[in-house]
């Protein structure tokens, strides 16, 4: 690596605004904000959105969509005028 020219890399704690989580790790991302760790030590803190502690995919609270479901409501609504010419039903 070229001396001189990449950030310093450093600990970091990420913190979840929305699922209470946070967790230290190294990164070159900066920050003005600081918070003062478990160890100890005072580190700088970057606040996210969002992470696993709070993603829908993660917490098992995802939607699942029901396709059949919309399959028939498209049917009802609109009966079999959008079928295709020549095909049987």
């Amino acid at each position: 690596m070229k001396s001189g020219i990449h950030p310093e890399y450093r600990p970091v704690v990420f913190r979840d605004k929305a699922g209470g989580l946070a967790f230290l790790t190294r990164s070159t991302a900066t920050s003005i904000h600081t918070v003062d760790w478990e160890d100890g030590n005072t580190y700088p803190v970057i606040d996210v959105e969002i992470s696993s502690a709070s993603h829908p995919f993660y917490t098992g609270t995802a939607r699942v969509l029901d396709t059949a479901g919309r399959v028939e409501r498209f049917q009802r609504r609109y009966g079999l005028a959008g079928t295709v010419p020549g095909t049987a039903r």
